[in-house]
């Protein structure tokens, strides 16, 4: 069976993104799945002089457990418009490590914010970057208005349910 990765481009302890990144993983039909926190790994902030110093443990953990699964689901945390600083200093590491972070592998790329646009900037900026990063198919899916919007664990909008359940069907027949 095919195995993808789920996390959250956050490490918010109370992520909504994690939340979103995990309900789409549930819904895949014919893979499993792990979902990581990015909380696990700890490096120091990206910089030419660390590099010299060398990898941390945790980032070539990190970016060795890429090499493991089938795809990847992601949901990224908008912070000013522009990845979280958190996920870009992992991301930033990663590269370092292996320019083709995502393997050429499917990514199913998404974002959701408190507010009506769902993280549309970062997303946006996910799929310019990512698709140049090893993303061989890359689905993209925005959430808005994640606490209207997804209560106790699912999403009560029946639109948007149905928008994120085909996109997990797309990217899952990418995976096959």
């Amino acid at each position: 069976m095919k195995k993808i990765l789920a996390f959250a481009g956050s490490t918010s302890s109370t992520s909504i993104n994690k939340k979103l990144a995990t309900f789409a993983a549930e819904n895949l039909e014919h893979t499993s799945f792990d979902v990581i926190d990015l909380r696990d790994f700890k490096m120091p902030i990206y910089s030419e002089d660390e590099e010299k110093v060398g990898f941390s443990e945790d980032a070539k953990k990190f970016t060795s457990l890429l090499d493991n699964y089938d795809g990847f689901i992601l949901s990224l945390a908008e912070h000013n418009g522009s990845y979280a600083a958190a996920f870009k200093n992992i991301f930033d590491w990663s590269s370092r490590i292996e320019a083709n972070v995502f393997r050429n592998k499917p990514l199913l790329l998404m974002a959701t914010s408190p507010g009506g646009r769902g993280g549309k900037s970062v997303l946006d900026a996910g799929v310019e970057k990512f698709s140049r990063m090893g993303a061989k198919e890359l689905v993209r899916f925005s959430f808005p208005s994640f606490y209207d919007n997804f209560k106790e664990g699912k999403i009560v909008n029946e639109e948007l349910s149905i928008l994120l359940k085909k996109e997990v069907k797309k990217f899952e027949q990418f995976i096959k």
